[in-house]
């Protein structure tokens, strides 16, 4: 079955441009089109896509609050935002608002589809560009929360692991650790930094 998408774009040309990429891969298939927040946030509830593709830059209503509306009310909805901003702010605030992936405009057709079915499968794509800057953050990032210092050296590094967009079957390989100890590991991460999902997780031991 094809992975159903949602696409939230004012601009009515890439809005059409970006449906017509996604239908015309054999894994994905546009299921609505939106110009607002304010619409999508009507409309996506009762189409309920495997994912959504956010831009942040919307009249009214912008991307992130959108993001922040709807993840409660579509928590499998996995959402990617799609952008020209590529500044840190920007970044740690859609994701601490639910979104999972985080990619520049000019991505490439192909690596746009890729980190779209990346996603579906558990992933948190970024363009190298923002992972960068997210590692460039996390090395300058100031003394650890109280919550994140009580985290041990292997939580730490599961976490770190998480924040690259590694599938936990990968992080698993990476540290030569079962899949259920990766499951034990995050389980306890999200008890001790009083999150309940991954991107929540990643943002505040980021933004700490």
């Amino acid at each position: 079955m094809k992975i159903s998408v949602s696409i939230v774009e004012d601009d009515a040309q890439v809005r059409a441009s970006l449906a017509r990429l996604i239908d015309s891969s054999t894994s994905c298939r546009c299921v609505s089109r939106h110009g607002s927040a304010e619409n999508a946030l009507q409309e996506i509830p009762g189409v309920k896509p495997d994912v959504a593709l956010m831009d942040i830059n919307l009249p009214g209503i912008n991307g992130v609050e959108c993001v922040r509306r709807l993840k409660p009310l579509l928590p499998a909805t996995q959402i990617i935002m799609l952008t020209v901003y590529q500044n840190t702010e920007n970044i740690f605030n859609a994701l601490a608002a639910g979104a999972t992936g985080y990619l520049l405009k000019q991505t490439p057709p192909d690596e746009l589809i890729t980190a779209i079915q990346e996603v579906h499968a558990g992933g948190s794509p970024m363009s190298s560009h923002i992972a960068r800057k997210i590692v460039q953050s996390f090395q300058q990032a100031p003394p650890l929360s109280p919550e994140a210092q009580s985290l041990t050296p292997r939580e730490v590094e599961v976490l770190n692991l998480l924040a690259k967009g590694f599938l936990y079957k990968e992080i698993a390989d990476k540290m030569g650790i079962s899949y259920e100890t990766v499951h034990t590991y995050i389980r306890r991460i999200y008890e001790k930094l009083q999150v309940r999902t991954r991107t929540e997780a990643v943002a505040k031991f980021l933004r700490r």
